[in-house]
């Protein structure tokens, strides 16, 4: 800034001023100084304008997995909310390790950043001990955090399951499966229990070897369709907790000569872009990702700006997309 002053022949605070919109200055000097600015590429430390209005307008945002579409999906709303509304995005994956989210969160608070959206790698005391340390607004998207007190937005889960399976035994199918992501992880856990009170509800005996837990990806999937295809009493359905399971499920059933949806139907979760074109396109339930995203940014931005009210809890609820990979009973 001191260059730039003396390049234009004026003062650094009026180089200041120019920069910050804090004082009218004249259009000739405001001019000459822009010019200068940009012939000298000069940048402005956005830290050290954070130090004097205690602000950096950026917001902090942990994943477990950038390697899962749906996450994608889900910040592209928040991006484009939070642009809108001036602030900037730093992307942390912790890649399923509670170490490395514990590391990455403890940055995000040496980056000064403004405030948090976080979609936790599981829940411990570390983690819980972290976020209460860190003094800036949060929101939590999906896996509650114990003993947090932050904004809670997440997708009605248990409803998900309930609906997926309740689609698939509307077309007559009684041997469903469901292949479920790690138990730890409460939409997890909600699925399972939806799906669990649509078989009661139909009056259909559980049988715990058709419940399978896996991972969010599409090896889980495979490993998991794989195994209860080997079954001698093998389901004719199968709900899939992601639709990356999905996708390695079908693989797995091609791989085993079983036809979809001729021999398995199979239903999804998220709606993910790609479950549009898969071969057969998948049916799953669609999750309100975009709008979630945008309600995450704008919720995150009103705490920033002075929201002093209780935590508040949103929840979108997900829709069944009917596409080629289930079909009635035969």
């Amino acid at each position: 800034m001191k260059q730039v002053a003396e390049k234009a022949g004026v003062s650094t605070s009026t180089v200041s001023h120019v920069i910050n919109n804090t004082r009218v200055v004249s259009d000739d000097v405001r001019e000459r100084v822009l010019a200068v600015i940009a012939e000298m590429r000069y940048i402005p430390s956005a830290v050290a304008r954070s130090l004097k209005n205690d602000k950096t307008h950026t917001i902090g945002m942990m994943i477990p997995n950038n390697s899962n579409p749906y996450f994608a999906e889900l910040i592209q709303g928040i991006e484009d909310a939070a642009f809108k509304l001036g602030y900037n995005i730093i992307l942390c994956n912790a890649y399923d390790d509670a170490k490395k989210q514990a590391a990455y969160l403890r940055v995000l608070m040496e980056k000064r950043i403004d405030g948090l959206i976080l979609v936790a790698s599981g829940d411990d005391e570390e983690l819980s001990g972290i976020l209460r340390d860190m003094p800036m607004p949060k929101v939590v998207v999906d896996r509650e955090v114990k003993g947090v007190d932050a904004d809670f937005i997440e997708a009605d889960h248990e409803t998900g399951g309930y609906l997926a399976t309740k689609y698939l035994i509307g077309l007559g199918h009684r041997s469903i499966a469901c292949v479920s992501g790690p138990m730890h992880l409460p939409p997890s856990r909600d699925r399972v229990v939806g799906y669990r009170r649509a078989l009661q509800e139909a009056g259909i005996g559980f049988n715990s070897h058709f419940l399978v837990h896996s991972d969010f990806t599409s090896e889980g999937g495979f490993s998991a369709f794989k195994h209860l295809l080997s079954l001698s009493d093998r389901p004719s359905a199968i709900f899939a907790g992601n639709d990356l399971m999905a996708f390695g499920g079908m693989c797995a059933a091609n791989e085993a000569g079983v036809r979809v949806p001729d021999q398995l139907s199979v239903v999804g979760y998220d709606d993910i872009a790609l479950a549009s074109f898969s071969t057969p396109r998948l049916t799953t339930l669609a999750q309100p990702k975009y709008d979630m995203g945008q309600a995450i940014a704008k919720t995150l931005v009103e705490r920033i700006n002075g929201g002093h009210q209780p935590p508040r809890r949103k929840m979108f609820r997900p829709e069944l997309v009917e596409r080629q990979s289930s079909m009635p009973l035969r």
